[in-house]
């Protein structure tokens, strides 16, 4: 394994092939993730609740079949079919399919093959600007993990604390294994990345009634303050704003919606710090000319 190490580091295209490859493998399954990680969080809910009201038999006839990850298998949404394995090669498959099930010639959503070459994309964009290192390493697997937030919470507005808290932890001990930044400047900058929006949400609680965020937003800026220092908060919080409000208000008049209509932060938070992983001063000084500042 560390031979390996060793040749991805030495030659460039070794390691950048293997990030797109694996990459577009890890897409296939993100897709998976996005569409069947609300399912679980929601039949668990339920039982909880069964379990607290006291219906316990339906909450054990309900535990009796298995629905995670990886059982059951992938089916055709239309025809029910069990999908093969050489009909679910990332991006080719499709082709080569032209869009279509196997067995019943259902449509099958070009989302699909978007989200698996969209992984493979950022991933050697990153793979790319940060070379062969630990830092490169921790940074795909925030990318991955941040396409999986930030359609779950386009689809269901929920960011699953089964992604945001492990990807925290993780970023402290990165810190901590001087990966990054230094574990106190980390600490610190979880601690304002949470604390800042947590504000927010209680001002306007209690000046509206109403709740202009959720806490999934907390933990999503805490992990970046983690990474990148309490410095970056503001830089990262402004341009999710701006990006938000341009892209969110375009959609609800597209969509003739009403402008209360709630629309998630998740994603352009998302994309606000994953940009400041490489472009951090660039962006911040981009908006303070915005600004005419």
């Amino acid at each position: 394994m560390q031979d390996v190490w060793q040749l991805m580091q030495q030659q460039s295209w070794f390691f950048l092939l293997t990030v797109g490859l694996v990459s577009l493998c890890i897409g296939s399954f993100l897709n998976v993730v996005i569409y069947r990680l609300p399912k679980m969080m929601e039949t668990e809910w339920k039982k909880e609740c069964r379990v607290i009201l006291g219906d316990e038999s339906n909450s054990q006839q309900a535990s009796k079949s298995t629905f995670n990850l990886i059982t059951p298998r992938s089916t055709c949404p239309s025809c029910n079919t069990q999908i093969k394995a050489h009909h679910n090669i990332p991006v080719l498959s499709w082709l080569l399919l032209k869009g279509r099930c196997a067995y019943c010639e259902a449509v099958i959503s070009i989302r699909y093959p978007l989200i698996e070459m969209l992984t493979a994309g950022t991933s050697l964009w990153v793979a790319w600007h940060f070379g062969a290192t630990l830092q490169a390493l921790l940074y795909i697997v925030l990318t991955w993990a941040l396409i999986a937030l930030i359609f779950i919470d386009i689809d269901k507005m929920l960011l699953p604390d089964q992604i945001t808290l492990p990807l925290l932890w993780l970023a402290l001990l990165a810190a901590a294994t001087s990966i990054t930044i230094s574990p106190a400047d980390a600490i610190i900058g979880a601690a304002v990345g949470y604390l800042s929006l947590w504000s927010v949400y209680w001002a306007f609680k209690l000046l509206t009634g109403k709740e202009g965020m959720g806490f999934g937003d907390f933990k999503l800026l805490a992990i970046f303050g983690a990474l990148l220092g309490w410095q970056s908060i503001i830089t990262i919080v402004l341009l999710s704003s701006l990006v938000g409000a341009i892209i969110g208000s375009a959609q609800l008049t597209v969509q003739g919606k009403d402008k209360a209509t709630p629309i998630p932060f998740g994603p352009y938070l998302a994309i606000a710090g994953w940009l400041t992983l490489f472009y951090g001063s660039a962006l911040k000084d981009w908006y303070l000319n915005f600004l005419g500042v």
